[in-house]
């Protein structure tokens, strides 16, 4: 399936970008860091801590793209090289969970810096895919349009189109002889990271048929019936199951077992959720703790498991969600690092960060190979730590 750009030309962008990098990665500002390993509490409270991971992530990893103000974006390690910093390697899915992120601080406490920053993340999201807001996996455009959308309902921040056209593609990808999307275009790997986020999408969107359709599809043919838990995915033809468990291929079940229980009433999708929810606790907890990941795309993992879980709280009262986001949230926090008063995360919330051999003084114009060991550097891992929070304080604040 072609899908071009749509009134953006590749060479133009990339020409103008290239032109800005170098005056943009010159114009940065060192950074001098210390990284010490906390113990200290902190503050109590989940909105405080919250806040705190987003000031992280804002002074590490959010950057303007290509020297354009009114367009930002999430470096995807820190310390970051210059190749880092000019956004040449894309990962539109990681980026669409930093949106999601600025979406839940924005509407945590709504200040007009929180809201612009979700402004600036979109246009840069658009502005580095090249193609607009699409392109050739269903993953990323779902992720993106669970964003989209929340950024539009939550804040009243609407980008045009852009959930129209990425919801057409979504459907466009619809196979009916599988009755699911794959990955990617023209693929035929059908899998939950894929199915999960577009079947959320879908209902949220007003597509319950279809939503209804994914969630039967991961239910019947990629659960684990011996331990209850979401498989990965499944070819097509041939219906060879990839029987690998990750903790956000449940997530992503969960949420969207929870929004058709909610929006249709139907007591399948509670019992489904339910169920999913035990078995997750059974099968990828640790003291109550969710399982870790590892960096890089894994880094996501856990994060996303946090936040469809909170969801189901919220919606369903299910306690056994709830107490697994307050006791990941302690996990996270009380093994945190810290660089200069805020919180650096690990990718196993059981235990402590291992603290970068770094120097005390450093530029940010290098990666030194010491971090490239330490998976605490991945953008990816600390969004799951900041996602963690947000679900955090959210079912703090609804007293669950």
């Amino acid at each position: 399936m072609d899908r071009r750009s749509k009134g953006i030309s590749r060479r133009s962008v990339l020409v103008a970008g290239g032109a800005s990098i170098a005056l943009t990665v010159l114009a940065e500002p060192t950074e001098a860091m210390t990284i010490t390993r906390k113990i200290a509490a902190g503050p109590d409270e989940p909105a405080k801590r919250a806040s705190l991971a987003e000031q992280a992530i804002v002074q590490r990893h959010v950057r303007t793209l290509w020297g354009q103000p009114q367009m930002r974006l999430g470096m995807l390690f820190w310390p970051a090289s210059l190749v880092d910093r000019s956004f040449v390697k894309w990962c539109m899915w990681w980026q669409a969970h930093l949106l999601d992120c600025a979406v839940d601080a924005a509407y945590r406490t709504r200040t007009p810096e929180r809201v612009g920053r979700v402004a600036a993340i979109a246009r840069g999201i658009r502005t580095r895919n090249l193609t607009g807001w699409t392109n050739r996996y269903y993953d990323d455009m779902a992720w993106l349009v669970l964003a989209l959308e929340r950024a539009d309902r939550l804040l009243g921040i609407r980008f045009g189109g852009a959930v129209g056209e990425l919801k057409a593609d979504l459907i466009d990808g619809w196979n009916p002889s599988v009755g699911a999307v794959p990955w990617r275009a023209g693929d035929e790997y059908y899998n939950t990271p894929a199915i999960g986020p577009t079947g959320i999408a879908m209902a949220r969107l007003g597509e319950l048929s279809r939503a209804t359709e994914l969630a039967d599809f991961m239910h019947t043919r990629l659960r684990d019936t011996g331990s209850g838990l979401i498989l990965d995915g499944v070819h097509e033809p041939g219906g060879r199951v990839e029987r690998t468990v990750h903790t956000y291929c449940q997530g992503v079940a969960i949420g969207l077992e929870t929004e058709l229980a909610l929006r249709t009433g139907e007591s399948d999708h509670r019992k489904r959720a339910t169920d999913l929810i035990a078995a997750t606790g059974k099968g990828l907890t640790k003291a109550g703790v969710i399982a870790a990941a590892s960096g890089d795309d894994s880094g996501l993992f856990m994060g996303i498991l946090a936040r469809y879980l909170a969801e189901a709280a919220l919606a369903l009262g299910d306690t056994t969600a709830a107490h697994i986001v307050h006791a990941s949230a302690r996990a996270a926090w009380e093994n945190r690092a810290e660089v200069d008063g805020l919180p650096l995360f690990g990718p196993d919330w059981t235990r402590p960060v291992t603290v970068p051999q770094l120097p005390g003084t450093l530029t940010q114009l290098t990666r030194p190979a010491a971090a490239s060991t330490n998976l605490s550097h991945d953008l990816s891992v600390q969004l799951s730590g900041w996602i963690l929070l947000e679900a955090d304080h959210q079912l703090t604040a609804a007293g669950l």
